[in-house]
């Protein structure tokens, strides 16, 4: 609040507003704000210059603050993808991250450094939702018939559970995982309560998301092998 102040009219940006919004664990050793003009008197703190409009600012615990969308957009600049995909995770964690306003600003931003590694994040963060379970489903099923593996059955109940492909012989199973219905925190816990129980059970599953099967077929189609191999040998 302080260096908000002392730059005024600013509001707290980059990793100082990372750590407000939760997206930065450790509270950055320098201070950043962003200020509409630029400032050139020595300061102990950073001072960027953008003249944000409303829409781009916002109050966070009292303070001044760049809104969630432009603080990532600020911090993924010279950031690694894999940083900026643990950022925008941690965003969307918190009920504070909204997939349409980081697109929007995305859109009026096509000059900002961060914009291109913070778009082909999301792509591949969410690209999941463009695509449905059952036509994720027929696609691994497709996958499998081609490599000549055993044919599991579909759509199975075990122990009380449905699995999306089940090998009855090896008592193994595959789910494919969307985030669009496995992304809430309720179904993240009850995804494990569900694991545990079929591996007490003597069933055990693995988990392929929609991007992996996607980007990596044949790596998820040799997973699949490998562990219908390691099966056959338990008895």
């Amino acid at each position: 609040m302080a260096a908000v102040l002392a730059s005024h009219p600013s509001v707290a940006s980059h990793w100082s507003a990372a750590w407000l919004w939760g997206i930065l664990t450790r509270r950055p050793g320098t201070l950043h704000v962003t200020c509409p003009t630029s400032r050139r008197a020595h300061r102990p703190f950073v001072a960027h210059t953008a003249d944000l409009p409303p829409v781009d600012r916002t109050v966070r615990d009292g303070i001044p603050v760049t809104s969630l969308p432009r603080t990532i957009l600020d911090v993924a600049v010279g950031a690694q993808p894999k940083t900026v995909a643990r950022y925008i995770e941690r965003a969307d964690e918190s009920t504070a991250f909204d997939l349409r306003e980081m697109r929007e600003l995305l859109d009026r931003s096509n000059g900002h450094q961060g914009a291109a590694r913070v778009s082909a994040t999301l792509d591949a963060y969410f690209s999941e939702r463009q695509f449905t379970r059952s036509d994720l489903k027929r696609r691994f099923l497709a996958l499998v018939r081609d490599a000549g593996l055993p044919e599991p059955a579909m759509n199975h109940f075990v122990a009380g559970h449905e699995i999306d492909a089940y090998w009855e012989d090896g008592r193994f199973g595959v789910e494919i995982d969307v985030y669009a219905t496995h992304g809430s925190r309720v179904s993240f816990e009850a995804d494990r309560t569900r694991d545990d129980e079929l591996l007490l059970a003597g069933v055990e599953t693995i988990r392929v998301t929609g991007v992996r099967l996607d980007r990596e077929p044949a790596a998820v189609v040799d997973s699949v092998r490998r562990h219908l191999a390691r099966r056959a040998g338990i008895k």
